[in-house]
């Protein structure tokens, strides 16, 4: 049982410093030397784990996405309104990406290398539904509380804006001319502009 549990602690600790590591350098500029040695272990060890960088790539950020599936899931899900849902999502993802701001490139890069990684995500138990969203939509849209709307229209813009400056932050910073620390502060404000922006759109 210790065994079992040292493993854990070890792997733990791998996944953290990979985590690190990756966020500083990102996919291609991480090396798995610098890896083990945040990790605070030798290589053959950190290989002994995970034999290949996109392994433990794929190891970290499968780690981060079921912290992250849940609480989008729950919120799509759970029975307030669309408008608390619009807040709720855009504050919740905005901050978990921002503790996680590889997790979408990581997405596109994979998808576009391989289509088949979106049903490895989609096995993740709670990967978000959409199904009682979208009847919610319909309902609000009859009962007069939102403008004709699609949900699945409304979705898809609440993610665009939420995922974009993530995607492109290199293109947004230099337009914008600010640093790492202003990138920070936006993104903090987008919690609030994004959700103001998409109910102002949908609201009657």
């Amino acid at each position: 049982m210790a065994k079992t549990n040292k493993n854990k602690d070890t792997e733990g600790q791998i996944l953290n410093a990979a985590e690190n590591v990756f966020q500083k350098k990102g996919m291609d500029g991480a090396r798995m030397q610098e890896i083990a040695d945040e990790a605070g272990i030798n290589k053959a060890m950190l290989h002994y784990y995970y034999r290949s960088k996109q392994l433990l790539f794929e190891a970290v950020f499968s780690n981060a996405f079921s912290l992250l599936a849940p609480q989008l899931n729950k919120i799509l899900n759970d029975d307030s309104s669309i408008e608390e849902k619009v807040k709720n999502f855009t504050h919740n993802y905005i901050t978990f990406i921002s503790k996680h701001p590889y997790i979408p490139n990581f997405i596109i890069q994979e998808l576009n290398r391989n289509p088949k990684f979106f049903e490895k995500i989609q096995q993740n138990a709670a990967f978000p539904t959409l199904e009682k969203f979208k009847n919610q939509v319909s309902a609000e849209v009859e009962k007069g509380i939102l403008n004709p709307i699609d949900g699945e229209q409304l979705f898809i813009n609440i993610i665009s804006l939420n995922i974009f400056p993530f995607v492109a932050t290199p293109l947004i910073k230099g337009f914008l001319k600010i640093d790492d620390k202003g990138f920070k502060r936006l993104m903090e404000q987008r919690k609030k502009s994004v959700s103001e922006f998409i109910i102002n759109s949908i609201k009657k």
